[in-house]
Parts: C-alpha cells; structure tokens; sequence
C-alpha cells in the first residue's frame, strides 16, 4: 500500500463524490441497518459552517495545496476514495506502531517498576509483558472498524455513545493526548540537552522536538505512514547499543522489597501504571487505517496492531527495569536522575563518547515518532467536537495543539512532568468504560441482533443512538474508577483494602461498573427510541 499517495477524490483538497459514486459506497456483509439506501440519506445533514472567508479561504486553499498535504479532516472516507490493498499493508500497521512505542517514555514507564514500587526483576518484567499484552488489545480492537467503516475514532464513538454524549469522550480525549505530548516534548528537550551540555537547554529541546511533531502531524497520514515506516530502524540500533552498554549492569537477580502485602499491593498499582498507557491507544485506534480498502482483513488488523504494541513495548518497559535494578551498583546513573531521564539515558551510554550522544538523539526522534501520530489524531479528535470545530481545517487544528504542546512542556519543563506522571493514568480510567461500552454494543447489539452498523449516519443525529445508556455508563464506569483508584493524593475504599499499603484497580472496578450497567439501560433506550 503506497501510504503517501493521496486518494484520487479527497473530498476536502479535490471536491466532493458525485451522488452516483457516494451510492456505490456500501457494505454488502457489514453496513447498513436502516432500511433506506445510503444515497437517501446523502444530504440530510446540515452543511458544515463556513467560517473561512476571502483571504483566510485563498490562504487555506493554497496550504491545502501544497504537495503531500492531508486536506482531508474527519470527513468519511468512501471506498473509491480508498487505496488499492496489499499484503504489505499489514506491514505498515506493525511498522506504524513499533516506531510509535519504540521511545523513552516506555523505557522510562519501565524505570518506576523499581524505583518507585520496590518491585523485582521477575514481578516488574512480568508485568510489562502481562500488562501490556492485555492492554494493547483496546487499540487492536478499535482499529478494526477503520477500513470498514471509513470513520475516525471518535466519529466511530459516535455509533457507540451518540452524537452529543460523545463529545464528553472527545474533551477527555483531547485532555489525555495533550498531556501525553507534553510529557513527550519534555523527555526529547531534556535528552537533546543532555546531548549538548550547556549548549542547549531544556527549553530550547522542547521548541525543537514540538516544531519537528508538529510539522509531520500537519502534513497529515502520507507523512505519518512515511515516517513511521523507517522511524522503528534508527530506535532498534540505538535501543540495542543501549543493551550492549548498560546491559553489564542489569541486576536479574534484584528482588522486591517489603513484606508480602507490600508487594502484592505494589503489583497492583505498577500493573495499573502500565496498563494505562496503553489503553489509552484505544481513544485513537481507528484513526489511521481509514484509506486501508474496505474488506481489508479484521483478524490480520488486529494481530498486526497488537503485535506492533506489544512487541516494541515490552522490549522498552523490560529495558527500563533493567537500567533502574542497575541503579543500585551504579552511582553515576543515580547522579544522572536526579538531573533528568534524558541525562541517565546519556550515562547508560557512559564509555561511547561522541557516538552514545548520536545514540541518544536516535531516542529523542524516537519521541517525534511517538508524538506526531497522536497529535495528528487529536487534531481530528477537535474536529468531531462538532460542526463549528469540523469547519476549522485539520491543518489548523495541527498548529493549535503543537503551540499548547510547545508552550506547556516549556513552561513546565521543571515541574509539570511529575504532575501528569500522576495525572495521565487517572485520565486513562475514562478510556475502560468507553471501550467496555463500545465492545458491549458492538457485541451484544450488533453481533447478536444480527444488526450491522449504518456507516452512512456518521454525522445525522436522527440515526445514531441518543447515547442516554452510554452516558449513564460512562459515569457509572467513573464511580467505580474513583473507589478503586490508588494515587499519591488519593486513595479510594476499595482500593486500600487491597494489600498491606493500598494498590491501584480503578480500571476494573471501572469496566465491571459499566459492563454491568449498559446492557440493561441499552435494552430499554432501544425499546424506548429504536435507536
């Protein structure tokens, strides 16, 4: 699949699908639920707003223009819009998203096994691997509906929570995904200043790595696809001479510290600190697979996804145990912690002089790898807020988010890291009800019922769920999030009966409090509505 060639009819950059081709857009096996042709129901939505006028439009216009652009928002892509498939295809999923993992944050998620919960090698490997395995399986799930249906994300939240409750998943999505990229702009500033010494600040890093996300992620999917496909290459060498350089120092043999419900309760809480991270994938799972054809295969989607999550993952988390279980026997790495995660990630590489600083900048692109996809999806994520936020072109959404991303990791350079080291898994906790609601519907509403979804409806009101049950779910899923959620300023009931200290199981108490909930509710919305 040549992922930087745009689609022969770009709604956006090349004009809208005459009627006769939007007909032809269907899904014998899978579509359409209501009785009426898509064609039907074409032109029932009101036009979006035009809110770019005289100049601003010219101005617009020719952005859009420039060679290798995404035009295109969160616009349904039909399928004469899609590209020819290919079995390397699914090459490119598992490339996409061993680039997207292969960075810092995971190797540094890996660290806080032993430093922070006193955990072992065996229980801190362990749960990488069993964490992550189970976690990956949200954004592997997820990305399933993207070539069938044409649809982002949370325009498929849409289906699955209605129109106007799904815009509380938009916000929360938006939230979650900027702090991310903070966090990510702040570890590449803090390794490009490692690297340089006094020559380079923080701050200065910072400008660098947001600039460099922002550009890839302005250009749209071609750019992402094109990057992310040799990203992984420069990662997997420096991550490997990493191994050779500090392996020496890994302790296999460090064990966990404290009596048995300290640890078990320590467990649960690292378990949770992985699992957040990569649960929250699911929130943008479906957002690049859209120009994928539409019968492209569900099973190989998924294992392509999950397998591109899962391997490069665990290969970083384990990595990180590593270096923090030698921290104990090297005080140099110690010193260099307390400076930052970008100067101990430079010490690990102590002895290669020139060439460990080349390594380290491999890893600071490996945050532009990770960074630029998700700032991409949040750009569309704005977009489904509504139709005013629809009409704001995606390029310009692109620019907004890399100037908050800039100007927040700058800002907070010093201090905002330890604050969404703490805030980010808690947002996370919204992320299992949704996915519990949309593997509920899908399943038991769908599946079942023997009731395919009806593509066409992604922005008619009238079509899609009024979203009352999700909603209830949703918060229901909260509650049960806040009672068992374990965290430095708070620590809810349930949560402190597990172990000796307290451990963290705010993501299970939150799908069973919304698996439990929506079906019930769902059943009578539907009896209630039709809908």
């Amino acid at each position: 699949m040549n992922s930087l060639q745009l689609p022969e009819n770009d709604v956006e950059k090349r004009g809208e699908l005459k009627l006769s081709e939007a007909d032809s857009d269907t899904f014998p096996d899978t579509t359409i639920t209501s009785s009426s042709s898509p064609a039907n129901h074409e032109h029932e939505n009101p036009p979006s707003p035009i809110l770019l006028k005289g100049r601003l439009a010219n101005w617009n216009a020719k952005v859009e223009g420039l060679a290798g652009l995404e035009a295109r928002g969160i616009t349904r892509v039909l399928s004469a819009e899609k590209h020819d498939g290919s079995q390397h295809g699914y090459l490119q999923m598992f490339a996409l998203w061993t680039s997207i993992n292969l960075e810092a944050i995971n190797i540094v998620t890996g660290l806080l096994g032993p430093l922070v919960f006193g955990l072992g090698w065996v229980d801190s490997v362990c749960i990488v691997i069993f964490a992550n395995a189970s976690s990956c399986c949200g954004a592997a799930y997820i990305a399933t509906f993207s070539p069938e249906s044409g649809n982002r994300t949370m325009i498929l939240g849409r289906y699955f929570m209605g129109y106007w409750p799904s815009k509380l998943a938009c916000i929360l999505n938006i939230i979650m995904q900027l702090g991310w990229g903070i966090i990510g702009c702040i570890i590449a500033g803090q390794m490009l200043s490692a690297i340089n010494g006094a020559g380079l600040s923080i701050a200065v890093g910072c400008v660098i790595s947001a600039l460099c996300i922002g550009l890839i992620a302005t250009f749209g999917i071609g750019i992402v696809h094109a990057f992310e496909r040799y990203a992984w290459a420069l990662q997997v060498f420096a991550m490997l001479v990493l191994v050779g350089s500090a392996g020496k120092s890994f302790d296999t043999s460090a064990a966990s510290v404290g009596p048995a419900s300290t640890i078990t309760s320590n467990r649960f809480s690292f378990f949770a600190l992985e699992f957040a991270g990569f649960i929250s994938y699911s929130a943008v799972g479906a957002d690049f697979y859209v120009y994928y054809p539409t019968r492209t295969s569900k099973r190989l989607t998924f294992l392509s996804t999950w397998a591109g999550i899962w391997l490069s993952s665990i290969f970083c988390g384990i990595l990180g145990v590593g270096i923090a279980t030698g921290m104990a026997s090297n005080p140099a790495w110690e010193e260099a912690y307390e400076i930052s995660s970008g100067a101990l990630l430079l010490a690990c590489y102590d002895g290669l002089g020139g060439f460990g600083g080349f390594c380290v900048f491999c890893l600071a692109v490996g945050m532009i790898a990770n960074n630029a996809p998700f700032t991409y999806a949040t750009a569309l994520t704005c977009q489904a807020l509504g139709r005013y936020a629809k009409a704001i072109p995606r390029w310009v959404w692109c620019v907004i988010i890399t100037l908050i991303e800039l100007v927040c990791s700058v800002a907070g350079r010093d201090h905002l890291f330890n604050i969404f080291e703490n805030f980010l898994p808690i947002m996370s906790y919204w992320v299992c009800p949704w996915l519990t609601i949309a593997l509920e519907e899908h399943l038991l509403f769908h599946v079942l019922r023997g009731v395919p979804f009806d593509w066409t409806a992604w922005e008619d009101k009238k079509r899609l769920p009024v979203g009352a049950a999700a909603l209830f779910a949703l918060l229901a899923g909260w509650a049960g999030a806040i009672i068992g959620m374990s965290q430095v300023w708070y620590q809810g009931p349930v949560a402190s009966k597990v172990g000796g200290i307290g451990g963290d199981i705010g993501a299970w108490m939150a799908i069973a409090f919304a698996s439990v909930t929506y079906p019930p509710l769902r059943s009578l919305e539907l009896k209630k509505f039709g809908r």
